[in-house]
């Protein structure tokens, strides 16, 4: 064994002195583009893989050599196999443990022995009937289940703490209220000439008229009437009528007949409040209107361009009697 690991220890050095003769014409090399090594380093970084794979099977060999030769000095005397008593299933049964585990407590599961013990004193046609008791499992499930109702009854109806459905209801309504208005409130600002809808809900007509009233009635008169710019309540259009063509007009203006642009003095969404308050005003004929100018607008189908307003199916009056 002496003998071996002399061998093995001569052979690691050998394999270390070649990869330090190898190191020394490395300087001059360039590296190489890859790896930033150059062909002598990683000959040597390939050399020391080798060398450990080397070292982990010469250790592996070793072992087994130290086991092989300490069998051979002390070799281990053969011993017969004693063999086992094949037992009958009865005597078998009377070795297990006689406690119940877990699994059949719970489902009230009674050994095959005491079949005799669960017998009814009566049989049909050579039939009998077992006493089976009802499973601990569905006791605690259906027992557990009055006392889920008596809390249910005492939580909602009794002390009144949690919501019934018709108060659920309500506050699921309100709920979807304040999120649908923080939507619009959000997407108000994208809306364009294209995607406008008409809208004419009194909080849009009412912010509508108080923008109109700060920066229009010069040109159109408080009424709509008509001054330097034209009149916005009749049927005639210099630009188009309809909410997209009114949007974009007061988008982008008209700089040749003195129209500014609005685009960056108002928000998306105040631009559609003025341009459905100006909806609002057709067919008012107030006094001393302009007359009229442009071509007369006939909209194809004045509900493609409206708003739709979300409704539930089910109203309060139907949810009450229901």
């Amino acid at each position: 064994m002496k003998k071996i690991n002399t061998l093995i220890i001569l052979l690691f050095l050998s394999l270390s002195g070649f990869a330090a003769d190898d190191k020394a014409p490395a300087i001059a090399e360039q590296a190489a583009p890859g790896l930033g090594l150059t062909q002598s380093e990683l000959l040597i970084v390939i050399m020391l893989v080798f060398m450990l794979v080397l070292l982990f099977v010469s250790v592996t060999l070793l072992n087994a050599f130290k086991v092989l030769y300490n069998e051979r000095q002390n070799p281990t005397p053969y011993a017969v196999p004693e063999k086992e008593v094949v037992l009958d299933y009865d005597v078998w049964l009377k070795t297990k443990k006689k406690q119940r585990s877990l699994w059949e407590k719970v489902l009230s599961l009674k050994p095959i022995e005491q079949e005799k013990d669960l017998e009814i004193e009566h049989a049909y046609d050579g039939i009998k009937e077992l006493n089976n008791p009802v499973p601990t499992w569905f006791n605690v499930l259906f027992f557990g289940t009055m006392f889920f109702a008596v809390g249910y009854l005492f939580y909602y109806h009794i002390g009144g703490y949690g919501d019934l459905q018709d108060k659920e209801y309500e506050r699921e309504m309100a709920m979807a209220q304040e999120e649908k208005a923080a939507y619009l409130e959000k997407s108000a600002n994208t809306i364009d000439e294209n995607s406008v809808l008409a809208d004419n809900t009194p909080v849009t007509l009412e912010q509508g008229k108080g923008i109109f009233t700060g920066n229009c009635v010069v040109c159109h008169g408080d009424k709509g009437q008509g001054l330097i710019g034209p009149n916005l309540t009749d049927d005639f259009w210099l630009h188009g009528g309809g909410i997209n063509n009114i949007f974009k007009t007061i988008k982008y203006g008209v700089p040749e007949k003195g129209m500014i642009s609005w685009e960056k003095n108002l928000t998306p969404k105040q631009i559609s409040a003025v341009a459905n308050y100006i909806l609002s005003l057709h067919g008012t004929n107030p006094a001393g209107a302009k007359a009229a100018q442009g071509e007369k607008y006939d909209e194809k189908d004045v509900k493609d361009s409206e708003m739709k307003s979300v409704k539930d199916s089910l109203n309060q009056a139907n949810a009450a009697a229901k």
